[in-house]
């Protein structure tokens, strides 16, 4: 493989990978508008939301599968061309549930893509570049989530919303062009095996992520386990998971094969990859909610917030993934951004009522540092010791975990706002005593307050206003204690970085030794 042929590999898979992991979050901003177009409910517009998900989720797990079963450049460009198409149907649909339906077949034509275009890049490029290869695969994992809802309130608010979908086409048909013409199966691939199609374990696997991902979608919305129907679901994920993972494990050609599991780098590397995109997806989720509800920011300067931590990401992975291909330890550099990662999320549990934008964009600009510096080298280690021959089963393994956890973390935190609101909300409520001295200095300026704007006090008035700050203080302190939480997590992961080790094997050798 020449040089040229590298890069235009990598180009070829990363542009469809960043516009599967922008379409998972730009329809968010946009789903007023597509609610009053389409005449929809609130509950009714978040299923184009959770249709995608759902679809994506489960063909993640299948993509090593499909792979061997179809060829992986039949099915790259099957996936693209299906998302593509997909994309045009959901910008033309008419009604609520044509756009669920056209949801649903874009999330099955972009499940593939993530492990896909992984796989692709590590076997592309040589062991001593797998950094420089991690880095570009990189730029649309973490940049997507950011870009997408900025993105989709742009386009929204300028042109309708109909066009975040009807933008993937050109770039759709580019990456299928460059599909077409520089991507190659492997030798290993082309030898057809004849193998049993696992159809216990496709049925499992699909019903139990499906039932998942709904639960984590919908579950804060229902009131978790008061409601019946997320009861339902999740005993049918919990039975359909264990199930399935009983039946793999005892498989010859499994669906998925977790005996991957068996590398304790791999696994390590995987438990640390679902602590950072736990804590990643639930802060660049509640900390636009902050922003908003707190400081009054609109949806677009919310989105713009995250902005500079993604273009620290940009900056800081390239650089990165030359680190690593100079011999740089990437046991140290991931250590280092798991510390500035975990730092900079403390600093968040320090935010108050009356912080400034640039304080706020500061703490996203330094947990982009520090996740560049996380997502390169873990990458890099966790695939260092799989043979091709199990790269794509790996890969998938790799996404659909990290993807979960993402989708975990959001619903997590999430919930513990609304419980912790509640709880400080009851606490404070407790010192609007008349005879307490801070209650009586809060009524005292919330009459100066009112006869500076209205000439007129009232105590009924003050009283009101004094009990607006402290709806602002709880809530306040449940986003301090959600990132406080999130500070301790990633705590928690830096002794399993201990477990990570180089391979002895020189021609697997990640630094090239």
């Amino acid at each position: 493989m020449n040089k040229v042929n590298k890069w235009l590999i990598a180009f070829a898979v990363i542009l469809p990978t960043l516009l599967e992991v922008i379409d998972t979050s730009v329809v968010n901003v946009s789903l007023g508008h597509i609610r009053g177009s389409l005449s929809a409910g609130l509950d009714e517009s978040t299923w184009t939301i959770t249709a995608y998900l759902v679809s994506n989720a489960i063909i993640i797990p299948l993509t090593g599968w499909l792979s061997r079963l179809f060829g992986r450049k039949r099915y790259l460009m099957a996936s693209v061309a299906l998302f593509t198409a997909s994309s045009f149907m959901c910008g033309s649909a008419k009604t609520l549930t044509a756009l669920v339906v056209f949801r649903v077949i874009q999330g099955i034509g972009g499940g593939g893509l993530q492990p896909l275009s992984q796989s692709i890049l590590l076997e592309t490029f040589p062991k001593k570049e797998h950094g420089m290869a991690m880095a570009i695969f990189g730029v649309g994992i973490m940049f997507g989530p950011i870009v997408g809802p900025v993105l989709g309130g742009w386009i929204t608010d300028n042109w309708s919303w109909n066009w975040i979908f009807y933008i993937n086409i050109p770039i759709g048909v580019l990456s299928m062009i460059m599909v077409m013409l520089f991507i190659k199966d492997p030798d290993y691939l082309l030898k057809k095996v004849k193998q049993k199609v696992d159809y216990w374990g496709l049925g499992l696997v699909v019903v139990g992520i499906g039932a998942l991902q709904i639960v984590l979608d919908k579950g804060q919305r229902e009131d978790w386990f008061s409601s019946d129907f997320i009861v339902r679901l999740s005993i049918i994920a919990m039975v359909s998971l264990v199930a399935f993972v009983v039946v793999e494990l005892n498989k010859k050609h499994p669906i998925l094969d977790l005996r991957e599991f068996k590398n304790v780098v791999f696994a390590s590397a995987t438990i640390i990859q679902c602590v950072v995109f736990f804590v990643l997806f639930a802060s660049i989720t509640i900390l636009p909610m902050f922003c908003q509800r707190l400081m009054g920011y609109d949806a677009l300067l919310a989105g713009l917030v995250l902005a500079p931590g993604g273009l620290a990401t940009l900056f800081v992975m390239p650089i990165t993934g030359m680190l690593l291909s100079k011999k740089v330890n990437p046991k140290s550099i991931l250590f280092i951004g798991l510390v500035v990662t975990a730092y900079s999320i403390f600093t968040m549990t320090r935010f108050n009522l009356y912080i400034d934008y640039n304080s706020i964009a500061w703490s996203r600009i330094v947990m982009g540092i520090g996740m560049a510096m996380v997502f390169i080298p873990l990458q890099t280690m966790a695939f260092a010791t799989i043979p091709k021959e199990e790269m794509g089963n790996a890969t998938s393994i790799f996404s659909l975990l990290r993807n979960l956890a993402g989708s975990v973390g959001i619903a997590f935190m999430t919930t513990l706002l609304a419980q912790r609101e509640q709880f400080h909300q009851f606490r404070l409520s407790e010192r609007l005593q008349p005879f307490d001295s801070r209650y009586q200095m809060a009524m005292q300026k919330a009459m100066v307050v009112l006869k500076a704007k209205t000439g007129a006090v009232s105590n009924f008035a003050a009283n009101g206003l004094v009990y607006q700050q402290l709806m602002k203080e709880a809530t306040l302190r449940s986003f301090n204690d959600a990132f406080y939480l999130s500070t301790v997590i990633m705590i928690c992961s830096l002794p399993i970085v201990f477990l990570l080790k180089r391979p002895i094997n020189p021609e697997v050798d990640i630094m090239g030794h």
